[in-house]
C-alpha cells in the first residue's frame, strides 16, 4: 500500500513538473541549456529515440550534404555522419558555443577518431551559413519549437534547401516543446513546404516535408 502511495505521488509530481515546465515555455523560448548536454547525449535517450529509425524517417542516404539545425551536445550527429557516409556531410549547427565544445570533445575521443565529415558551426537559425539551393536536407530534432520566430527560420531553411530538397522535423513527447503532429505539419506548410510523409506515433515522430 505505502509502494502504491509513493509511486501515485511521484508519477503526480512528473505530472505536475511537466504541465508547470510547458507552460514556462509556452512564454519563454530559448534553447536547452548546455548543462543538460549529457542527458540529451545519452544511450537512455537513444533506446527511447533510435538513430536508425530517426534517420531512415528523416529520409537521410549516402552522399547527401545535411544540415542539422540545434545540434546541441551531438546526440546523433555520429549516426548521421556514418549514414552520409565519406561523400556526405553534416553541418552540425547551433547557437550555444558551450553545446558545440561538447560535441567536439565527443569527436576528439578515440572511437569518434574516424568520423571526418562533420563540421561544426555555432550561427542561429536565421543566418544560415549557405548558397541558395545547395543542402540536400535539413533536419531538427525537438528543436523548431524552441525558435522564437519559426517563419524566419523556415525560410531560411527553405533557401537553402535545393528544390525537392528535405526538411524533416522530429519531435518527442517527453520534451517540454513538444507539438502535436498536426502542429508541425500546419507550420512546415505555412512556410512553403510540402508534405512528404508523417512517420511515427504520438509520442515519437517524424514529420519530412520537401521544398517545391
Amino acid at each position: 500500500m505505502v509502494i502504491k502511495i509513493l509511486l501515485i505521488g511521484i508519477l503526480g509530481l512528473i505530472f505536475l513538473y511537466q504541465v508547470v515546465l510547458r507552460i514556462i515555455r509556452k512564454i519563454y523560448h530559448f534553447p536547452a541549456p548546455a548543462f543538460i548536454g549529457s542527458i540529451l547525449d545519452s544511450n537512455f535517450r537513444r533506446k527511447l529515440q533510435p538513430p536508425d529509425k530517426l534517420i531512415q524517417r528523416s529520409g537521410i542516404k549516402e552522399d547527401m550534404h545535411v544540415l542539422e539545425v540545434g545540434c546541441g551536445s551531438g546526440a546523433f550527429t555520429t549516426f548521421v555522419a556514418s549514414a552520409v557516409e565519406k561523400k556526405g556531410k553534416v553541418y552540425a549547427l547551433d547557437i550555444q558555443p558551450e553545446m558545440l565544445k561538447q560535441l567536439e570533445n565527443k569527436l576528439n575521443k578515440v572511437g569518434n577518431k574516424d568520423i571526418k565529415n562533420i563540421e561544426l558551426i555555432n550561427k542561429n537559425a536565421y543566418e544560415l551559413p549557405f548558397s541558395d539551393n545547395s543542402l540536400d536536407l535539413v533536419y531538427m530534432i525537438t528543436v523548431l519549437q524552441e525558435i522564437p520566430d519559426k517563419k524566419k527560420a523556415l525560410r531560411e531553411v527553405k533557401r537553402v534547401l535545393k528544390p525537392s530538397g528535405i526538411l524533416a522535423v522530429t519531435e518527442f513527447f517527453p520534451d517540454p516543446d513538444y507539438p502535436l503532429k498536426s502542429t508541425t505539419i500546419r507550420i512546415g506548410e505555412e512556410a512553403g513546404f510540402v508534405l512528404d510523409e508523417a512517420l511515427g506515433n504520438f509520442w515519437n515522430y517524424t514529420v519530412r516535408f520537401k521544398k517545391p
